[in-house]
């Protein structure tokens, strides 16, 4: 299953995440606008699902324009990738993606305006496929870590929805599933969006991984109680010195993994990784709908006059991770020099 995707009548096709777990289905865009709002309000999140959805969104914008030339077409394009970068400002993956477009559309290789437009839907299903392809090789290393018998606390959502397919920390957890290890998996409910119950929970059920649902506050009791071995989730951003920018929560959880002795890791591509931020405190965190907070999918819990804060992100400092799980393998501290040389080997590799 692909959380995001193009059609043969040239629409972008994505899950409804909103909608999981009551039901799977999808929705259609052929306005590269629409693919930002839908970004925004969290249709499709997680950040390399976030990231495709916008290299399709820049491929749907080079339809959109009607320009013959190529000038127009790029100032259009520009446009459109200014939009699209706001949608969600702290996943990195997402302006990204946006920034790798507007050089294919710029590639001077292109003589005609619609030379760019079959290239940059080229370049975005090339960027689907390789994400898949991906986040199995990062679950292959990060499987390495876990035990038979092992139960593994996850935070957010971080599988297949989060992705164009199989996962990142997630993914690691059902490689290991694949490869025959009997594994039990504790989800953070992770509020105020719920995507550890709504989200991963529902994965684990459609894949047949063993799991039990927490309240966000119980992962200190039970690793307290000895019963978690190892710590999984994943990362919205990665700064140079290893600080790790993700859902809210994990801060809290890497500290209590620390004081329990319990290794903590991060799991994500390489892309998520911006070595212009020198720390995590550089990273700019998303303050969402205090409504989230209020009334969490329609249900009033406390009155809409009661003032909320609704930080969408916060930042794990790097000394309280035991490692960086990426596709070129386990990245181990120093982070500032080991986390470099991991993005410098797969530049060189795509060179």
């Amino acid at each position: 299953m692909r959380t995001v995707e193009w059609t043969e009548n040239n629409r972008v096709r994505m899950v409804d995440q909103r909608q999981i777990p009551w039901t799977l289905s999808y929705v259609e865009f052929d306005d590269y606008r629409e693919v930002a709002q839908a970004i925004s309000e969290m249709v499709v999140r997680g950040a390399p699902a976030i990231g495709v959805s916008a290299a399709f969104a820049m491929a749907l914008a080079a339809r959109q324009c009607p320009a013959l030339d190529v000038g127009s077409l790029l100032e259009f394009l520009e446009v459109a990738a200014v939009i699209l970068k706001k949608a969600r400002p702290t996943a990195v993956n997402l302006a990204w993606a946006v920034d790798h477009m507007m050089v294919e559309a710029r590639d001077e290789s292109h003589d005609r305006a619609n030379d760019i437009r079959v290239a940059l839907l080229a370049e975005a299903q090339r960027m689907a496929d390789e994400d898949v392809a991906t986040n199995k090789r990062i679950a292959e290393h990060g499987a390495e870590l876990i035990k038979d018998g092992d139960t593994i606390l996850h935070h957010c959502n971080t599988g297949m929805l989060a992705t164009v397919d199989y996962g990142t920390a997630l993914g690691v957890i059902r490689m290991a599933y694949e490869q025959g290890k009997k594994i039990h998996v504790l989800l953070d409910e992770t509020r105020p969006r719920l995507q550890g119950a709504r989200l991963s929970a529902w994965e684990c059920e459609q894949l047949g991984i063993s799991y039990e649902i927490l309240p966000d506050t119980a992962a200190g009791y039970f690793m307290r109680r000895g019963e978690i071995n190892l710590v999984l989730y994943g990362a919205d951003r990665v700064a140079a010195n290893g600080d790790v920018v993700n859902k809210i929560g994990s801060y809290q959880i890497a500290v209590l993994a620390r004081e329990n002795r319990i290794p903590c890791y991060s799991v994500f591509p390489l892309s998520t990784v911006d070595l212009t931020m020198p720390n995590g405190d550089a990273i700019p965190i998303e303050l969402r709908d205090p409504a989230e907070v209020r009334a969490p999918y329609g249900c009033e819990i406390v009155p809409h006059t009661y003032r909320v804060r609704n930080p969408a992100f916060d930042i794990t400092p790097q000394k309280y991770l035991a490692g960086l799980i990426t596709e070129v393998g386990i990245v181990l501290p120093p982070f500032d020099e080991s986390l470099r040389r991991a993005v410098e080997s797969v530049k060189v590799a795509g060179a």
